[in-house]
């Protein structure tokens, strides 16, 4: 039901992909950039102006735009202070597949959020992630969700979740 894989979240077809964004849910740099410039950055722009700002760990849905993905959720972690920012990142991961859950998707793509810019640490950001992961998947026995993707964009990164996840 997890894969972890090594590559560009833009290209994946899965029914939605989570963008690590910003509160205002502003196009910016990073994985958010890239989001926004392979769906189309001013059609997407104007709905996220519809819908932010947005509290740290909340997540919305918007059009896929030009992407293969349907649909393109949008969470901000949080911008790593210490160990108690745990519960914003779980939040980020959790508030995403509750939404994808609601809107009967059966697949979603998730990059590594938190450890660009928010600095987030990537092996604290990885058992977070998976775990929060777990838990929703244990709350929520009955979910449409059937794949859940990790796309990770640097070996580091991907071996980092890999392992986290080969320890569950």
């Amino acid at each position: 039901m997890i894969t972890i894989l090594k590559g560009d979240i833009t290209k994946s077809n899965t029914d939605a992909i989570v963008n690590a964004a910003n509160i205002y849910l502003l196009g910016g740099s990073g994985v958010c950039g890239a989001i926004f410039k392979a769906a189309g950055a001013k059609e997407l722009q104007a709905e996220c102006d519809t819908l932010s700002p947005i509290k740290t760990g909340e997540a919305v849905i918007t059009k896929g735009y030009n992407l293969k993905a349907k649909y393109i959720i949008h969470t901000p972690g949080p911008r790593y202070s210490g160990p108690e920012d745990a519960v914003l990142l779980r939040n980020s991961y959790y508030n995403s597949l509750k939404l994808a859950d609601e809107y009967k998707l059966n697949s979603i793509s998730f990059p590594s959020i938190g450890t660009g810019v928010y600095r987030y640490p990537l092996e604290d950001a990885a058992k977070v992630a998976i775990a929060a992961i777990h838990e929703f998947l244990n709350d929520y026995p009955n979910t449409t969700i059937k794949q859940i993707y990790f796309y990770l964009f640097d070996d580091n990164t991907y071996n980092t979740y890999m392992n986290e996840l080969n320890k569950r």
